[in-house]
């Protein structure tokens, strides 16, 4: 199958665990059935909206759910029934070093699902810890391997790049100053990183940038891998990217920007 991903995409995310349970409902690990039957119940009503939404002319090709196998199983075998765009999840939840959720089993769960996309969240700054950044790279590379060459999947990366505490230190705490001033050098360095290591996502999931050149710059660094379509995304999730990105390129898009606020009016409402 070709890499990359060249299309518009809207996701709705509710691939949330442990806050989904300890936030939620104030559970502990481990659950019981009655506690893990209550969360999907919780999920259910997230994906009726959603469907509610495809009904009221949401585009279907356009748009699509990212929810976890543990509390959403069901969820996903429905939308992959109705040829809805799904991904699923390959990382534990709740912990900062990125690991699979499922072990050296991981292989074996995103073939059963076959999902659209298998996504990974992936906590890397390239100026922080080398081991850390050595382990998790290791394993996203195997990952990125099988889904290249053995998986009917996608691979979608979300890159969160935290900041050191060293470098806040250098900025006195502006976590604003962070975000604006340092950190999109730090991403374009993640992902050069990490495409030297061999991981190649087909779609890129990015923190939100304010200036239009660092977002040029991501988009240049995401490409140089491979030269196919990556996808630079808002804060929270891909809810209202598209229609940020039309501001910056003086381009209105309404039509994107009303299918983005139907879909975000969902994700409220629950």
């Amino acid at each position: 199958m070709p890499r990359g991903y060249d299309r518009v995409l809207y996701i709705l995310p509710f691939d949330h665990r442990g806050s989904f349970q300890t936030k939620m409902f104030g559970w502990k690990s481990p659950l019981s059935e009655a506690q893990t039957a209550e969360i999907s119940r919780a999920k259910e009503i997230i994906y009726d909206g959603f469907n509610a939404t495809l009904a009221n002319g949401l585009p279907k090709e356009k748009t699509g759910i990212l929810v976890d196998e543990q509390f959403g199983a069901g969820i996903l075998r429905d939308a992959n029934s109705k040829n809805i765009i799904t991904a699923l999840p390959a990382e534990k939840s709740g912990q900062e070093e990125f690991d699979f959720e499922y072990g050296e089993d991981f292989a074996r769960h995103i073939e059963a699902i076959g999902p659209t996309f298998c996504k990974v969240l992936v906590r890397y700054n390239p100026r922080g810890d080398l081991a850390l950044n050595t382990r998790q790279t290791t394993r996203l590379t195997r990952l990125s391997e099988f889904l290249a060459d053995q998986s009917r999947s996608r691979f979608m990366f979300e890159l969160l790049v935290p900041a050191e505490k060293t470098q806040l230190e250098t900025l006195n705490g502006d976590k604003a100053t962070y975000d604006r001033e340092l950190r999109p050098r730090l991403m374009v360095e993640a992902i050069q990183e990490l495409q030297d290591a061999g991981v190649e996502p087909d779609l890129w999931k990015v923190e939100g940038l304010d200036r239009r050149e660092d977002c040029e710059s991501v988009v240049a660094a995401a490409r140089a891998g491979g030269g196919v379509y990556r996808f630079c995304r808002r804060s929270h999730c891909f809810l209202g990217s598209a229609g940020r990105l039309a501001e910056q390129k003086g381009d209105t898009r309404a039509n994107s920007r009303r299918d983005c606020q139907t879909l975000s009016r969902v994700r409220r409402s629950v």
